[in-house]
């Protein structure tokens, strides 16, 4: 059963969806694409796009018929009376009010339907990945991590942080990825105790950590790796602080698994960095889930309710940020399995010093 075939079986003979969001479009009909509507029901399903689109579309998608889009009234809206839809459910997240006034325009005959339920449905889909999904992930971290490897030998005193971030970006597209999975993050010495710092001129001095946080796009998937390296030399407490963010990373890895609640994976990790005395300087989650977005469901969060399932895809990324001085962040992605996970990230994580 197909993604198409999935959501429709929950629905009522009178009810469809109207997938508007690029992103869903492209999870439910492996087509990319910056313009476009899929209607899925149990009468019938389609997906309609522009004529720039349409002959790949036509080539590319199995899962539903393909119609050319060339006014939305009389092509979207007349298929969607046509076959008997009186209530149309829409996402709600990425429906912008002047959207959400159009369709109400042009669907007047049937009732929109904004509660959310859309988007939990396709969040309950999308974040159990299947085998195809999984490869695909995985192919955008060997192209991240191949970056990983030529940047070690870049990165020295004197290179500003704008430029390490631009070398990381470089090397993705040279090996393959179609964008980046967010705004590449590299900082350097005071600069790494912004956990979301933007790189700027600022350059490297030996004694300075480097933090970079980056992922490459593959198919539309995506990757995403931390990695914090020290350049000449490293001081007592960088060394400890270091050292207390792994050990709170292998300590929540340790007990991933299918079943395990994701608020006691982040108590595991932060649980270490707390008792080691710098538990107000861990600020974020542990992690969240990763997909055809960077931040998908589910999230490992202290006040979550998710419970893991077998095919999430999440990031273990503890950190210690410490203001004016030096922040330390570590990053890995796994697949959860019944019996544990696997570590799609295999970049060394000891202290490396440059």
């Amino acid at each position: 059963m197909n993604n198409i075939e999935k959501l429709a079986s929950e629905l009522k003979k009178h009810e469809c969806l109207l997938i508007q969001s690029e992103v869903n479009r492209k999870y439910i009909t492996g087509f990319s694409s910056s313009a476009g509507y899929v209607v899925v029901g149990n009468n019938g399903s389609a997906f309609f796009t522009d004529s720039r689109y349409i002959e790949a579309a036509e080539e590319s998608i199995t899962a539903c018929p393909v119609h050319l889009l060339k006014d939305f009234k009389e092509d979207v809206a007349q298929y969607i009376f046509e076959h008997g839809y009186s209530k149309v459910h829409i996402e709600t997240e990425s429906t912008p009010v002047a959207r959400l006034n159009f369709l109400v325009k042009m669907l007047k005959k049937a009732k929109i339907c904004a509660d959310g339920k859309l988007d939990n449905n396709l969040s309950r889909l999308r974040q159990i990945k299947n085998q195809e999904e999984v490869s695909k992930i995985k192919k955008a971290q060997e192209i991240a991590e191949k970056a990983f490897d030529d940047i070690l030998s870049f990165i020295k005193p004197g290179v500003s942080e704008i430029e390490i971030a631009a070398r990381l970006e470089n090397i993705m597209r040279i090996n393959g990825s179609e964008g980046f999975s967010f705004d590449t993050i590299a900082i350097a010495g005071k600069n790494t105790s912004k956990p979301h710092g933007v790189p700027t001129d600022n350059k490297v001095k030996s004694g300075d950590f480097v933090t970079m946080d980056f992922g490459a796009v593959y198919d539309s998937y995506r990757s995403d790796m931390t990695r914090t390296v020290a350049v000449g030399e490293v001081s007592t407490k960088q060394a400890e602080v270091y050292n207390i963010v792994l050990s709170a990373q292998e300590e929540a890895l340790k007990i991933l698994k299918a079943g395990i609640k994701c608020a006691d994976a982040d108590k595991a990790a932060r649980d270490i960095i707390r008792n080691a005395g710098y538990g107000e300087f861990f600020g974020h989650t542990l992690g969240h889930g990763v997909g055809i977005e960077v931040h998908e469901a589910p999230n490992l969060a202290p006040k979550s309710k998710a419970i893991l399932k077998e095919g999430n895809v999440v990031t273990v990324e503890p950190g210690i940020y410490l203001p004016n001085e030096f922040g330390v962040r570590i990053e890995d992605f796994v697949v959860i399995t019944e019996s544990g996970y696997t570590n799609l990230t295999s970049s060394p994580k000891n202290l490396i010093v440059l």
